[in-house]
């Protein structure tokens, strides 16, 4: 199992929960507001806010932590993450706050503890980047968006 290591950000509430999986199956852990002086944040249509979480962050050279929407804030109000996912890199150490935006048609109001996005941790390749002269070929070519069927 790998240890991602979490730090309260000075002034914090340390009583809001840690990421935590729902269920033994959850690829993602759920992530929770921590909002200075426990302040709602109130999302207009279109409206897009950065969303504290009280955290700071260690994860282990080789890992990622991705910053995903939470399916039913999106079905039910249309609160995403408009940057999804969120790549945290391994060598960040500053606060960890959640871009949220408003795709619905009404105000949302994030209130202080509320679950407002998942955490994956995935392994990470690097690659070396590399100039060539011949791709190679393939069925699909140089085929675009939508190539390769419907949509």
């Amino acid at each position: 199992m790998v240890v991602v290591q979490m730090k309260h950000e000075d002034g914090a509430d340390t009583n809001v929960a840690l990421p935590s999986y729902e269920s033994d199956g959850a690829a993602g852990a759920d992530l929770r507001a921590n909002l200075p002086d426990r302040q709602d944040i109130t999302l207009a249509p279109g409206a897009r806010a950065l969303v504290p979480t009280g955290l700071r962050i260690a994860i282990p050279t080789g890992y990622e932590v991705q910053i995903r929407p939470r399916s039913g804030l999106a079905l039910k109000h249309g609160i995403t993450v408009p940057n999804a996912p969120g790549t945290i890199d391994s060598d960040y150490r500053g606060p960890l706050g959640v871009i949220l935006m408003n795709a619905g048609e009404a105000p949302f109001v994030v209130a202080h503890g509320d679950r407002i996005a998942q955490i994956v941790v995935a392994p990470v390749v690097q690659a070396r980047f590399e100039v060539t002269d011949d791709l190679g070929d393939t069925a699909r070519g140089a085929g675009g968006f939508g190539s390769t069927g419907r949509g």
